[in-house]
């Protein structure tokens, strides 16, 4: 079973703009390799962190509206979104190590 969920350009404000908890959304495509391999690590993150943090994907080749109203220019890129608002961008893939460090305020 999945930790994380995925959105889609339709469902990103119900999902994302309008949630009670922080959401991290992760911009990804099929063919992007450094994208793969961060997915096991938010995998994890949502697991452990789930309580308090939800972590969605989006892909952006599905789904350009978003990436594109959030200038997401190269992939992976995160968004920590709180409020319905934008707080932190984390762009490529990095280690769970780097990744709990810039979630540290939401966790």
């Amino acid at each position: 079973m999945s930790n994380t969920i995925t959105i889609n350009d339709d469902s990103f404000k119900q999902e994302v703009l309008d949630s009670d908890k922080p959401v991290l959304v992760d911009f990804w495509a099929t063919w992007c390799g450094p994208c793969k391999m961060v997915a096991p690590v938010l995998e994890e993150i949502a697991g452990e962190h789930g309580d308090k943090l939800t972590v969605a994907k989006l892909d952006i080749d599905q789904n350009p509206g978003a990436a594109r109203d959030f200038q997401v220019m190269s992939i992976p890129t995160m968004i920590l979104f709180q409020g319905g608002k934008p707080i932190k961008t984390i762009v490529g893939a990095k280690g769970k190590a780097a990744l709990l460090k810039d979630l540290a305020d939401v966790l």
